[in-house]
């Protein structure tokens, strides 16, 4: 089995944070994103995971290398695709032509699931979906009395099925997507200025191939910072029940109120933190109180009083700051 992960995406909607890392490398709970992502892939496989193909822009030497090391964690060889111009997720994943063969898992890097389903992997496709209250701001599916999907639907104006593409998609033979693909990008088939996977879906299922929906129980969004903070939480709900608590902080009196997680060399003092906060390493939080949050490595937090807040790397804040956005690398003093 391999998994396909276009990741190339600037991240717009998630600055300051994307300025200096890539989205699908934001902690939530301690691990990166798209870490998450491959690991709960992995989970509802009964196959082994052999390759991740990581599609990726010019993000540099020690993203790539970090993306490595998630595969190898997970036992795969890793594989890197470059591109260099956002013309749709058709293209993205095009770019990874080489690696599309045999059981493939695309899985788009803004977004993370919970399912209790084990992945039919005879089926000729299978399409990650979850029920959303307004299926108008979605791609959605329509299936029949048999449970096949017999239709791709770009954010309908009128209600024709509540089952939202989350932006995840399993083939049985990764060919039968490539050869689409290629067809789209020799014809330009291009729709709004991109090259669409859905007209690739649609291709393949007028050839016969059969489409079938996998339910998730949870679909949680990582595209902007209030999304990301309700994510995290999200996280620490389903793990409140494993250590994650780094075994090197110190807590001095202070309260953490779980679940949080707590990274290595973290040192709190005369503070709360939590419920559903994060911590990374090396940072120290004092005189603090803080909930639902993400605060990530090497920062200082001093006399605050946070909630629903994103604060980045190497970032130092002193004040009364009661909701706070604020990336890698800035100092904040009231």
């Amino acid at each position: 089995m391999k998994i396909i992960v276009p990741m190339a995406g600037m991240g717009k909607r998630m600055r300051p944070h994307t300025l200096t890392v890539p989205k699908p490398l934001i902690p939530i709970a301690g691990k990166p994103i798209v870490q998450r992502l491959v690991e709960e892939i992995a989970k509802v496989s009964d196959e082994k995971i052999d390759e991740i193909a990581f599609i990726i822009g010019d993000f540099g030497k020690e993203v790539e290398k970090q993306l490595c090391d998630i595969a190898t964690n997970l036992g795969a060889k890793a594989s890197i695709y470059y591109q260099e111009e956002a013309l749709g997720t058709a293209h993205a994943i095009y770019c990874a032509a080489p690696s599309l063969s045999g059981k493939v898992v695309v899985a788009f890097a803004d977004t993370l699931f919970k399912a209790d389903f084990v992945l039919d992997e005879q089926a000729d496709s299978v399409i990650w979906v979850q029920k959303v209250d307004d299926p108008s701001a979605f791609g959605v599916v329509k299936i029949n009395e048999s449970n096949v999907i017999t239709d791709f639907v770009e954010k309908p104006k009128d209600y024709v099925s509540d089952l939202a593409i989350i932006g995840i998609y399993y083939f049985k033979d990764g060919n039968n997507l490539r050869n689409e693909l290629k067809y789209l990008i020799d014809n330009k088939v291009i729709v709004n200025g991109e090259y669409q996977l859905t007209d690739a879906l649609e291709n393949m299922k007028n050839k016969g191939l059969s489409f079938m929906p996998g339910q998730v129980i949870e679909w949680m969004d990582c595209g902007n910072k209030d999304a990301t903070v309700h994510t995290n939480q999200r996280i620490l709900e389903y793990h409140k029940k494993d250590e994650l608590l780094g075994s090197n902080y110190i807590a001095e009196n202070s309260i953490i109120i779980p679940p949080c997680f707590i990274g290595e060399n973290v040192n709190i003092k005369n503070s709360v933190i939590g419920p559903h906060v994060s911590v990374g390493a090396n940072t120290t939080v004092t005189n603090t109180l803080v909930r639902n949050s993400i605060i990530q490595r090497n920062s200082k937090l001093e006399n605050l009083n946070l909630e629903n807040s994103m604060i980045g790397n190497y970032v130092d804040i002193q004040g009364d700051v009661s909701e706070w956005n604020v990336g890698d690398f800035a100092t904040f003093s009231k």
